[in-house]
């Protein structure tokens, strides 16, 4: 799926993953879980940081996966495949939960660690 020079970037960028990153996804029979499941079984030959579960009954949207960190209060889900201009989110996400330092200002991370309460963010996007 992933041609041997976007294999070498990624290679490069996961070097920097300094926490473990486990992904769990949730698939059914269909051809877009085949699909995904084949980009994240070669995202794990990547990087040894990298662990795949795969939930075939669980309660959430199928394809999608989400990506943890064991230990973590960290969870980002993709729906279905991100290829395209969603891959280099799917990249940037690796890095976040695999604890790649932000390149947000120093003051809006001052800001936002000063936030009291409990919190849960969930954002969407469509292409249609």
């Amino acid at each position: 799926m992933l041609d041997a020079n976007l294999k070498t970037q990624l290679t490069a960028y996961l070097e920097r993953v300094t926490r473990p990153i486990q992904i769990n996804a949730s698939i059914d029979d269909s051809a877009g879980s085949r699909e995904m499941l084949d980009l994240l079984e070669e995202l794990v030959l990547l990087s040894d940081k990298i662990s795949l579960d795969i939930h075939r009954d669980d309660n959430q949207r199928k394809p999608s996966f989400a990506l943890t960190t064991p230990g973590q209060d960290i969870s980002l889900r993709f729906a279905g495949l991100p290829m395209g201009h969603e891959f280099t989110s799917l990249v940037l996400a690796l890095l976040q939960v695999g604890g790649h330092p932000s390149k947000a200002a120093a003051e809006l991370i001052e800001q936002v660690q000063h936030l009291e309460g409990d919190y849960q963010f969930e954002t969407y996007f469509s292409l249609s």
